[in-house]
Order: structure tokens, then C-alpha cells, then sequence
């Protein structure tokens, strides 16, 4: 069984997170797998705990608008 894990920024919705499961599933069925043999974790990351080119990005990309 494949277990794809996703790390994104906390914050998006439901919807959102149910769409990228169910195209991440997509692809492995595409790929010949059962649909019940995907599974997909995905952790939220608030924006002050993760770091991108040596800043924060909570403050690197504030000018960003994220959901």
C-alpha cells in the first residue's frame, strides 16, 4: 500500500484537502493500483514553524495572501 505524505501550510479548507487526495488517488489508479490502496496524510504546518531560505516563512511571504 502507498502512503503519499503531504506537508502544507496550515490553513486550507476541507474542499481543498479533499481534492488533492482524491487527485493524488487519481494517479495511482491511473498507474494500474486500487483506489483503497492509496493512502494520503496531510500534516498542517503553521507558517511560523517552517523555515525557507533561512526565514521564517510567516515572515518571508507575508506579503502572500495564503488561505
Amino acid at each position: 500500500m502507498p502512503i503519499v505524505h503531504v506537508y502544507a501550510f496550515k490553513g486550507y479548507s476541507s474542499e481543498t484537502k479533499k481534492r488533492v487526495i482524491a487527485g493524488i488517488t487519481r494517479v495511482f489508479v491511473e498507474l494500474g493500483l486500487p483506489a483503497e490502496a492509496a493512502h494520503v496524510l496531510i500534516y498542517e504546518i503553521p507558517r511560523e514553524d517552517w523555515g525557507m531560505d533561512g526565514e521564517l516563512v510567516s515572515e518571508k511571504l507575508k506579503h502572500i495572501q495564503f488561505p
